[in-house]
Order: structure tokens, then sequence, then C-alpha cells
């Protein structure tokens, strides 16, 4: 059995791949919502205002508009009914806010409307979030004390979060997708607009893309050490 910590070619090779990954994601979303939130929208209206009607328009009343406090927080809370935008975005007319704002608003339309994707991820999230939390102590209690078991619950645990990062995939993209389509279609931004909303959005997903790569990466190292324990 390999002693705990000194890690293994390939095991180097994707905790070097996972830090760069995770690192270029945030570094692209942040440079690119700074850019972009810096363009003003010609029509001058606010994120909140734009969630607020695409909510009004698609019937959705049920949901409310808040303020929240810190930097790109924004989130729709599904069990509150509260879509929830941060201070950047709920009151600022820029391109950016537009896109994060109507992309949230995406959310609650995909909730309203039963999207199946979206209520899959909604149930697995409590079992998932216990999981990414235990997994891992788990996992390494087993593998000083030569517990298999413990192990393999570790891994299982750590599957479901993976199974999480997937299901989070088409529910983001298709919330980009809806937010897009409502800008343009409800003339929240110009045509010349779109294409930075559409960076913004993009830049987004990419954060969600790395997080899913990230934890495949985990998972097997995990597999590794777990072979490894055997010999």
């Amino acid at each position: 059995m390999p002693i705990f910590g000194l890690f293994s070619p390939l095991e180097l090779v994707l905790i070097i791949v996972g830090g760069i990954i995770t690192l270029w994601a945030q570094l692209r979303v942040k440079s690119t919502f700074a850019k972009y939130n810096n363009v003003r929208a010609r029509n001058g209206i606010t994120g909140a205002q734009v969630a607020r009607d695409i909510l009004r328009t698609n019937h959705v009343d049920d949901v409310d508009v808040e303020e929240t406090g810190g930097s790109l927080t924004d989130h729709y809370d599904p069990k509150a009914k509260k879509l929830r935008l941060s201070t950047d975005i709920f009151r600022s007319s820029s391109v950016a806010a537009l896109g994060v704002a109507a992309h949230e608003a995406g959310h609650a339309l995909q909730h309203h409307a039963g999207y199946a994707p979206l209520h899959v991820r909604n149930g697995i999230y409590p079992v998932a979030n216990l999981g990414s939390q235990i997994a891992f102590p788990l996992f390494i209690g087993g593998f000083f004390f030569r517990s298999g078991f413990m192990m393999d619950i570790g891994i299982w645990l750590f599957l479901g979060a993976v199974i999480f990062q997937l299901i989070t995939l088409p529910v983001e993209f298709n919330a980009s997708s809806r937010a897009v389509v409502l800008l343009e279609s409800h003339g929240y931004l110009e045509r010349d607009e779109i294409g930075g909303a559409k960076k913004v959005l993009n830049a987004a997903a990419l954060t969600y893309v790395a997080a899913t790569a990230v934890a495949i990466m985990h998972l097997i190292r995990l597999l590794i050490l777990r072979g490894s324990s055997d010999d």
C-alpha cells in the first residue's frame, strides 16, 4: 500500500489539471463579467426590472425578485420561490446584468414549467451536498484504517456529487438559452448587444463545466487510491 500523500504521476496530473481548469474558468467569468458590466444597455432598464418583467409576461406570479448581498451571488431559490439578485445585477442596467438576471429568471421559468432536469437536481441536492462533504473524510479514514467498506461508501457518496454536477449542466445551459431568446424577443437588448450577454453567460457556464470536470478527476483519483489499497 503506498504511503498516503505520495501521489502517483497520474494523480499529480489530475490535481494540477483540475487546479488549472478551475482557475481558468474563474478568471474567465470575472474578466468577461467586468467587461460587459461596463457596457450599458440602450434601453436603460435594470436587472431587477428585466427579471420581474420576464416573470410577469410568462405568468409566473408566485416568485419574488429580491436584492441580496455579495458579488455574483445571484440564484433562484425554488423552495422559497425567491429570485435573488446581487446588487451589481439588481440595480445595474449593464449588458452583463441583464444577461445574468434573465438567466436566473430562466430558472424560475424552468420550475414553473416543470422542467425535469431541474426537479431531478433539486431532488438529489440534499444527498449530493451531504455526500460531497463527508465523502473525502470517510474515504481517507478508510484508507488509513485499511477499511475497504469505508472507502467504498466514500466513493459512492462522491459519485452522487458527480451525478449532481452532470445534471446541473443541462439545467444551466437551458436557462442560458432561455435568457438569450427572452432578451432578444422581448427587446430588452438590441441585436448588437446580445453578443455581449451571450459571452457573459457562456463564461458563467464554463464554471459549471469546470466543476464537473474537476469532480470527475477527483472521482478517478479516489478509484486509483482504492485500487492501490488492495496491493
